[in-house]
């Protein structure tokens, strides 16, 4: 396997699209060519058809993130409901969770209207209890969701109605949600692009942006004169200048299986498309793509110093290792199962957490991210928004507490090096922690506390 070359399974070369040559004029211009910048572009073009619109692409459609995540569309939000009351408000708080679960069905909604394939599935997903330490944190989480407001959010689910839907060794019970739909992303990220160009966007690849200023964004081969700038690059941005303090990139690695025959996939109650994981505090997740293949990934890669990042940073043998036991230990029925893609992404990280759309109307500058790895839905969200924000539309969804959010900064090296290493290995420790003493992590609640995650 530590042979296999950084190739997500999602990937499929497509026909490159011109670089930008020259200079250009538009209404809009969007530097990131993933679901953000996308998503803003089809719902701008939509209520304004009139509206030129440019994305100018480092790469290609859909390089980073967009096109290596694990294939889930999500409600989860990255903090806890309990830490969005402490910096804005209870009702805040419910509201957005309100609108990541319509934002779900938003998807599919426009996949449906538009015709985008993107192996759209809404089943749910079901977070495995696989200890007695997580299943009391599954318990625990139906009661503070219905404490907060929000008792149809979560139910749970005992050991033989879990392992009835996902048949990993060990299920003692689970925590199951409806706000969750499985996607392929490369068909979403690439369907997405197609669509806006049908509309009138143009879109340039191989055009890495070298400087933004209030209406202008150059390229080493031409620029883009526009009203307001988008920037939607994600962990892209800690490489910008200015920007290494705004967002971290954090890397979540993946593997995927050769398609497994269907007799084994119903044996392992894997033959859906429900998203699936455990309740370890190191995250993993999983899905069964349309053609049936396990896919499988993790966090747990190490943070380089200085926000580095690099193509090599996707591959981590040690950590694909990991993952690899990680899944055999969900379902050793697999041991032997050939795995034949893997791969990994960064994600963007704020200091605390929390994901951010924001517009600069003095600097003509309006930005979407910090995802925190659930950006798939909340992707589609930051584009609604950032329409409204563009061409000044009211609507409720401008209220939320992502609006203009301003995280801290992260802080300088080394303190960050060593901060972050240490909580992620504070966050494997507490899952061994939790393994031997078969009581609740201290550990892990100290790391919730301090960071707000979930």
């Amino acid at each position: 396997m530590s042979q296999l070359p950084n190739r997500p399974l999602w990937f499929e070369p497509a026909r490159p699209r011109m670089r930008l040559e020259g200079d250009s004029q538009a209404d809009v211009v969007i530097v990131g060519a993933g679901y953000t910048g996308l998503w803003a572009a089809y719902y701008l073009l939509k209520s304004d058809p009139s509206l030129r619109v440019v994305l100018l692409e480092k790469r290609e459609v859909g390089f980073g993130a967009s096109g290596r995540n694990g294939g889930w569309a999500s409600a989860i939000f990255p903090i806890s409901l309990e830490r969005v009351t402490q910096m804005y408000s209870h009702s805040a708080a419910l509201r957005l969770q309100q609108a990541m679960n319509e934002t779900v069905d938003e998807i599919g909604r426009v996949l449906a209207l538009e015709g985008v394939e993107a192996d759209f599935a809404k089943q749910g997903f079901l977070s495995l209890a696989r200890s007695a330490p997580q299943l009391a944190r599954a318990r625990a989480a139906v009661q503070a969701s219905a404490r907060f407001g929000l008792p149809d959010q979560w139910r749970v689910l005992e050991g033989a109605e879990a392992q009835g839907q996902v048949g990993a060794q060990g299920t003692l019970g689970g925590l199951y949600t409806e706000h969750c739909a499985l996607i392929h992303p490369g068909k979403l990220v690439r369907g997405l692009a197609r669509l806006v160009e049908s509309l009138g966007a143009k879109i340039y690849e191989q055009s890495a942006v070298t400087q933004m200023s209030p209406g202008v964004v150059h390229t080493a081969h031409g620029c883009v004169k526009a009203e307001i700038t988008v920037r939607a690059t994600e962990a892209f941005t800690s490489q910008q200048p200015g920007h290494s303090r705004f967002v971290i990139p954090l890397y979540s690695l993946v593997l995927a299986t050769e398609p497994l025959p269907r007799d084994v996939l119903r044996k392992l109650n894997l033959d859906h498309r429900m998203a699936f994981n455990d309740m370890r505090h190191l995250r993993v997740y999983g899905q069964v793509t349309a053609e049936g293949r396990l896919v499988f990934g993790g966090r747990g890669a190490p943070y380089n110093w200085g926000s580095r990042m690099t193509d090599e940073a996707d591959l981590v043998d040690s950590i694909h290792a990991k993952i690899h036991d990680t899944l055999v230990e969900f379902f050793p029925d697999l041991a032997d199962a050939r795995i034949t893609h893997r791969w990994g992404g960064a994600l963007g990280v704020s200091r605390d957490w929390c994901p951010t759309v924001s517009i600069d109307r003095n600097n003509r500058m309006a930005w979407a991210g910090n995802y925190v790895g659930d950006g798939v839905a909340t992707s589609n969200l930051a584009g609604r928004i950032l329409r409204n924000l563009i061409l000044e539309r009211e609507d409720d969804v401008n209220t939320l507490p992502i609006v203009n959010h301003r995280s801290p900064s992260w802080e300088r090296e080394p303190l960050r090096w060593l901060g972050i290493n240490s909580g992620l290995t504070a966050a494997s420790l507490s899952d061994i922690e939790e393994r031997f003493t078969h009581r609740p992590s201290r550990t892990a609640m100290l790391l919730e506390k301090l960071t707000g995650a979930h």
